[in-house]
């Protein structure tokens, strides 16, 4: 028999002794790696029709082993729960229990057998034929200890899902969010669609983007930062209902609320506006809340949330009360009045991340309560969003704040080419990166219909439900930094 070699890192007892179980069950004439395992029922589906003497068949992960003379008792587990396992010498036979005495904790294994209840009154399978379906080499973090180092969680996403069932009950609940999600907006007729993911003309939003370039065209290509002017253009075709849950990317840095690469919703319906997407945002996260955790409040990092009610402030208002800043102000004019107020500024202009980070510290305090919706946006802050009516210079756009953090944005979008040519034109003066989408500028004068556009955040969502401080802790593999 080829001997199993280990890498010189590997080399301690319990993995060696892991590749020696290995070889007894190739031995005994045991495939390790298994084949297909027809049939199974999850666990939870076991226990909820469970009825003495009936049969089960299930399979999944040893998680704990405990042997008793001629009876082994394990512990067997699957996405939906764990279940006991009994096998007696007896019925399996001699063979067969030595192949099971060799078994570790992780193994994959299915079994057949009947149910009954032991004196505690504990749901068992006993067991009466099994399969090995995978040999686990390595050795799970001790029980009491766990995986309990945040770095290692992240990097080893899978042993922190095998583990700890609190993080896999954060991915099932950011699952069921998008659910949520899909299943309203699809029962009011929106269409869900696809767009592309790599852009030859950076665009959609505010930040800086992941270059990339295609062989074949000899050409640049940036990966997204926002679907919104692909998404326009389906509106401009006729596709007056739609959304599309999107992986989003922007080259900039990773926090506690961000991530390079991000899912957003972005829902855009044709005659309707920033108000109309305003009632629509309210209905998707709250019945994502009531759906998920049967209530409209909940609590997010030790303060109560409560999405029955909901707040509106003025972007305009709290610039003027808090720094002095008018719409009608030149950008260095904001400068100056923001030092005034102790707020650094680098250079000589105001960033929109920094305008939007210093919004978000102002409306935190009531945020951090209910939502608020932070409205009457300068138009600096919003390209592609349409001017309010006799409000020069504001946009009919909202930002939502919860818990603190932004959870969504919208507005009445844009459909004048005009203004929109003249707001690219401008944007490209202030930075010579960006450049003017005249496919989409072309695309406007064939006619878009007025429209209201909302993005919510998905990652900050699942946040807010799960109680989760981190991003980090609601995406199955954050970026990290080179091991």
């Amino acid at each position: 028999m080829e001997e199993k070699q280990l890498n010189a890192e590997d080399k301690n007892d319990l993995i060696e002794q892991r590749y020696k179980n290995l070889q007894k069950l190739e031995e005994f004439g045991i495939e390790p790696f298994g084949e297909r395992f027809a049939d199974a029922e999850s666990v939870a589906s076991i226990k909820k029709g469970f009825s003495e003497g009936g049969k089960a068949r299930a399979a999944g992960r040893i998680m704990a082993k405990r042997i008793m003379g001629k009876s082994i008792f394990m512990d067997l587990k699957d996405l939906s729960g764990k279940i006991q396992l009994y096998l007696k010498k007896d019925l399996v036979g001699e063979d067969t229990f030595k192949i099971i005495k060799v078994l570790d904790i992780g193994d994959i294994i299915g079994v057949s057998g009947q149910l009954f209840k032991t004196r505690s009154g504990e749901e068992t399978i006993q067991v009466s034929e099994f399969t090995v379906l995978s040999k686990s080499l390595r050795p799970l973090p001790e029980k009491w200890h766990g995986l309990k180092d945040v770095e290692a969680r992240y990097r080893q996403r899978y042993l922190d899902l095998i583990v700890n069932d609190s993080a896999r009950e954060i991915f099932k609940t950011r699952i069921n969010i998008i659910k949520s999600i899909r299943d309203l907006l699809n029962g009011r007729d929106f269409l869900e669609v696809e767009t592309p993911m790599m852009h030859s003309i950076p665009g959609g939003a505010a930040g800086k983007p992941f270059k990339t370039h295609h062989e074949a065209l000899d050409m640049e290509l940036y990966l997204r930062i926002a679907p919104e002017i692909y998404l326009k253009k389906l509106l401009v075709g006729g596709f007056e209902k739609i959304y599309e849950i999107n992986r989003s990317f922007r080259n900039e840095g990773i926090s506690t609320r961000h991530n390079p690469e991000f899912t957003m919703i972005e829902v855009y319906e044709a005659y309707s506006d920033c108000e109309g997407m305003m009632r629509l945002t309210e209905e998707l996260i709250r019945n994502a809340a009531v759906s998920i955790l049967g209530s409209d409040k909940f609590i997010y990092q030790e303060r109560e949330i409560d999405l029955s009610h909901w707040k509106k402030i003025s972007f305009e208002e709290l610039m003027k009360e808090n720094y002095g800043i008018e719409v009608t102000d030149p950008l260095t004019a904001w400068v100056e009045k923001l030092k005034k107020k102790g707020i650094e500024v680098e250079g000589n202009k105001v960033s929109k991340t920094q305008l939007l980070n210093i919004v978000g510290d102002l409306v935190e305090p009531e945020a951090g309560t209910h939502p608020v919706f932070v409205v009457d946006m300068f138009k600096e802050l919003s390209p592609l969003a349409k001017e309010k009516k006799n409000a020069p210079g504001i946009t009919d756009r909202f930002e939502l704040f919860i818990g603190g953090m932004e959870i969504a944005n919208a507005y009445s979008e844009l459909n004048d080419p005009i203004d929109q040519r003249r707001r690219f034109i401008e944007q490209a003066k202030e930075d010579p990166k960006v450049k003017v989408d005249e496919d989409f500028i072309r695309a406007l004068e064939y006619g878009m219909p007025p429209a209201g556009g909302l993005g919510i955040g998905i990652d900050r969502l699942t946040m807010l439900l799960t109680d989760s401080a981190s991003i980090r802790e609601v995406i199955f593999f954050p970026q990290l930094k080179a091991e």
